[in-house]
């Protein structure tokens, strides 16, 4: 009697193993993980406390190998695609500009993101914005949120009168996120940059 429950409980259990196989097959080939950001808020400058309200929005995702350029016709793993909108209120005015780019880059670690965006369009104030490349980096934590910008502190160059001026901004290049969240939320999806494609 033990024996044939055996035989009936291993019968019953490779049943549910052809089962499981058959739908993984049928449901098809798992999508590797993509990396992204995305979400809202409000920051703060640590080194310059005002009354402005900083506000950026993300909506970046990876696409490697999406972007081929001269000597590259495969692109790069870290090729991307997305949004970004930018908005700054001006206490002292009382006004608020905007400006909107195109994500191109974007490289993940745990919790933590770096990303690039050209900006295609942007309010009369910050109009010289338009075709830059502006660098962004999120810190994923929690209630304790941060984001770092490469158009305050950073990405100063000396020029040849010693005088201080922007640098251009490669793809994916930002500080660290040294400005905390003050309202909302930034998500980092963490994925491996893709292996380089072969053939």
């Amino acid at each position: 009697m033990n024996m044939n429950r055996k035989i009936a409980g291993l019968a019953a259990a490779a049943l549910v193993a052809v089962v499981a196989v058959s739908a993984t097959a049928q449901a098809g080939p798992v999508k590797p993980k993509v990396a992204s950001v995305s979400g809202s808020a409000d920051f703060m400058l640590p080194f310059y406390p005002d009354d402005d309200v900083r506000h950026v929005d993300f909506d970046a995702t990876a696409a490697p190998y999406s972007r081929p350029f001269p000597g590259v016709p495969t692109g790069l793993p870290t090729d991307a695609r997305g949004t970004v909108k930018i908005s700054h209120y001006v206490a002292a005015t009382k006004t608020t500009f905007r400006a909107e780019g195109t994500v191109d880059c974007l490289v993940t670690a745990p919790g933590v993101a770096t990303l690039t965006a050209k900006i295609t369009r942007a309010d009369e104030i910050v109009k010289d914005w338009v075709g830059k490349r502006l660098g962004f980096s999120v810190q994923d934590n929690g209630r304790h949120d941060r984001i770092g910008l490469s158009w305050t502190v950073v990405n100063l160059t000396q020029n040849a009168t010693n005088e201080w001026e922007e640098s251009p901004v490669g793809t994916c290049m930002a500080p660290a996120p040294f400005a905390p969240v003050t309202k909302g939320n930034y998500k980092v999806r963490h994925a491996n940059l893709a292996p380089i494609p072969q053939g």
